[in-house]
């Protein structure tokens, strides 16, 4: 086993409050900092049964935390916070070092965790707990109606690799907020990440006297992952990742109508330059956009749209911005870092290499040298065009239902406001989406008719405020935003009725004698 310096045990899963060595299991596990791929950050080995065991433990916890008040519940995430907060320093570090993300960005990453405890706990006219707070109202003389609302039970959270800490938390932290109780199975390219989350959590549940098996960690791998979306003592699937795993995800939950279901999968997101654009806010925001955390955001510019009176200027300077952006050790001053793994670098260069009938590649991402490193690539287009597997397959789709993740752009050029929204909308995820425009019609049309949950006006697609929603359409997700909806999605309302008189009536075709009580 492997154990970098900024966790505080061994390589481990934690089921029941104990934690177990992961070690002798069915698969090992490595995670490598991906621009020194010959220094191992994490090692270990993961079971199935696990999977199992945590969901057990966390469904025997579930009867004494749901019912612990909300000033308990919620004492233990302000005091994870103050560790998040604490340890910000280390979190950061970790980030960078397991996936590679340059250090400005990992901070980020590290100070969204307590960030989003504030946001969860608002109750303020915008905060999102006054959504899940429950109301009463008078419904006669003697009968009131009540809205409260139950968590759903264990929650299995499902973390992907690009914000391993950010997007794990911002399941679990609602999640334990509302009551439930929680498995957590970080992705097997980032398990350091999630296991120093894992021991944030735990601390602080300890320290509040929580019960043990409220926050479980099982490292793993697809085999992992599907014994926990099978196991019928899981309540919810929090899912971040791709829409083929998200799919499988649904198929699996068909004879499920109860359980919750959360996805969030990713997107193909378009950004659409008008001519009255400042072209020098959109050249930044659409580079800024398209190549952050190299690409690896859900919410990176896949797709350009450029009216073409500007192309001839607006694209060369988009590729020289490109082209001019720093690459090299996450540790240094740098703008983008390598991507996640080998698989990963080849995966961008081989969508380069499949240049179709018109396609220009105007810059490559092609690099050599250790690490798995690329440098910003672009490519203009014809059209974009979705229509599933028939259009991929006839190579006239430009990819527009492909996620290319990782740092790669596609440009084409349009000729009006219709054309462009056609153009963003011609794919069949829907996440983000943004316009440059100084035309307030044509933004507000643009707010209307963008088929995406996060749609933006002269600020680029990645990027998003904990503050508001966060979610898509299409194969992005399944309508249950995260951000600052997610409380949402840990709680399901329950209506009740309260009499307090003697209101009951006969109703006709029905007797009653009231000496049937005698």
């Amino acid at each position: 086993m492997t154990r970098h310096a900024a966790l505080g045990r061994d390589p481990a899963d934690l089921v029941g409050g104990q934690w177990v060595a992961a070690g002798g299991g069915e698969c090992e596990i490595i995670s490598r900092n991906p621009s020194r791929p010959s220094e191992v950050v994490w090692r270990g080995a993961s079971s199935p049964a696990r999977a199992g065991e945590a969901v057990a433990a966390a469904r025997a916890a579930l009867h004494v935390w749901s019912r612990w008040s909300q000033e308990k519940r919620f004492a233990v995430l302000t005091r994870y916070r103050d560790l998040c907060v604490k340890h910000a320093a280390r979190i950061a570090g970790l980030i960078s070092d397991e996936t590679g993300k340059v250090m400005w960005d990992a901070q980020g990453e590290a100070a969204a965790l307590p960030a989003k405890v504030d946001i969860t706990l608002d109750a303020g006219e915008h905060g999102p707990l006054r959504r899940v707070s429950g109301f009463g109202l008078p419904l006669s003389g003697t009968r009131t109606g009540r809205c409260w609302f139950r968590p759903h039970g264990v929650m299995a959270v499902l973390a992907p690799f690009n914000f391993p800490m950010h997007l794990a938390n911002g399941h679990v932290v609602p999640a334990l907020a509302m009551g439930n109780t929680v498995v957590l199975k970080p992705s097997d390219k980032t398990p350091a990440t999630g296991q120093l989350l894992v021991e944030l959590l735990d601390e602080a549940l300890r320290a509040e006297g929580a019960p043990p098996g409220v926050v479980n960690l099982v490292q793993g791998g697809a085999d992992v992952a599907q014994a926990l979306v099978d196991d019928d003592g899981v309540d919810g699937i929090l899912f971040t990742g791709s829409w083929p795993i998200g799919r499988k995800i649904l198929e699996a939950n068909l004879d499920r109508p109860g359980r919750i279901v959360a996805l969030e999968m990713g997107g193909n997101n378009a950004a659409v330059v008008m001519p009255d654009a400042d072209l020098r806010q959109a050249a930044i925001e659409c580079v800024r956009s398209a190549f952050a955390t190299t690409g690896q955001r859900c919410t990176c510019t896949r797709r350009l749209a450029v009216h073409a009176s500007i192309a001839d200027r607006f694209i060369p300077a988009v590729v020289k911005a490109a082209a001019a952006l720093t690459v090299g050790d996450p540790r240094t001053p740098v703008f983008m870092g390598p991507v996640i793994g080998e698989a990963a670098r080849q995966s961008v260069l081989q969508f380069q290499s499949s240049v179709r009938n018109g396609d220009v590649l105007l810059a490559s991402g092609a690099r050599p040298g250790d690490g798995w490193f690329l440098s910003p690539g672009v490519m203009q287009v014809g059209r974009f065009v979705t229509g599933g597997a028939a259009v991929a397959l006839s190579g006239h789709d430009a990819g527009a239902d492909v996620e290319v993740f990782g740092p790669m752009l596609r440009i084409c050029i349009v000729n009006s406001l219709d054309d462009a929204i056609q153009q963003a909308n011609a794919t069949r995820y829907g996440l983000a989406a943004s316009i440059f425009t100084k035309d307030a019609a044509a933004a507000e049309r643009f707010l209307r008719e963008a088929r995406a949950g996060c749609v933006n006006v002269n600020a680029g697609t990645a990027g998003a405020s904990s503050k508001l929603p966060f979610g898509g359409l299409g194969h992005s997700g399944n309508h249950r935003p995260a951000g600052s909806f997610s409380l949402d999605y840990c709680a399901y309302p329950v209506a009740g009725m309260i009499e307090s008189g003697p209101a009951a009536q006969v109703p006709p075709g029905m007797t009653f004698d009231d000496g049937w009580l005698r």
